[in-house]
């Protein structure tokens, strides 16, 4: 696993061993941040569940402002540690320990991009969608990284779904606010 663009270019990220990790594959990831193109330099970036924190790294790499990454697990959160001493990024990023319920609950933060890729299957997305679309700031966008076959709801909040695009079994689905909302 590596930074594939920006700053950090080919730098090699730390992961988590074993069956229960997904990380965001390299295709995924740079169709990703090609649907962000012009929205990150700058930008306060949220990555929910971050796991290893590649896909948050990969915005700093490229110019975002602020970091957030959230984490329940004490062994990822050990793995992103490692990786934000080994970017540099520590600085420009937050590494918020727990569940991410309890951080939207509380977070005094808004952000511009929101990026969801929790367990498959486990019903997170579902609930956190609408959680997240409260932190929003004005003009901001959420993309969540999902099966193919998992359904997404056509709104979240004020946010309405915007465009979905296939990866083999992998889907991202954007949301952002209409005009005028």
């Amino acid at each position: 696993m590596r930074i594939i663009s920006g700053t950090m270019r080919g730098k090699k990220l730390a992961t988590l061993e074993g069956d229960a990790v997904r990380p965001t594959s390299d295709r995924v990831k740079e169709a990703l941040f090609d649907i962000l193109q012009f929205r990150i330099e700058g930008r306060r970036f949220l990555d929910l569940f971050a796991g290893s924190g590649q896909i948050g790294l990969e915005a700093l790499s490229r110019g975002a402002a602020l970091a957030v990454l959230v984490e329940p697990s004490r062994e990822a959160q050990r793995v992103i540690e490692k990786n934000l001493a080994a970017t540099g990024f520590g600085d420009r990023a937050r590494l918020i320990p727990g569940d991410f319920a309890a951080f939207l609950r509380y977070a005094p933060d808004t952000f511009d991009v929101a990026f969801l890729d929790p367990p498959y299957r486990a019903g997170l997305l579902q609930q956190a969608l609408p959680q997240v679309a409260g932190r929003m700031a004005p003009g901001g966008i959420l993309i969540c990284e999902h099966p193919r076959d998992e359904a997404l709801p056509e709104s979240a909040g004020d946010f309405q779904k915007y465009r979905e695009y296939r990866y083999g079994k992998t889907m991202l689905t954007s949301y952002c606010r209409p005009q005028g909302a």
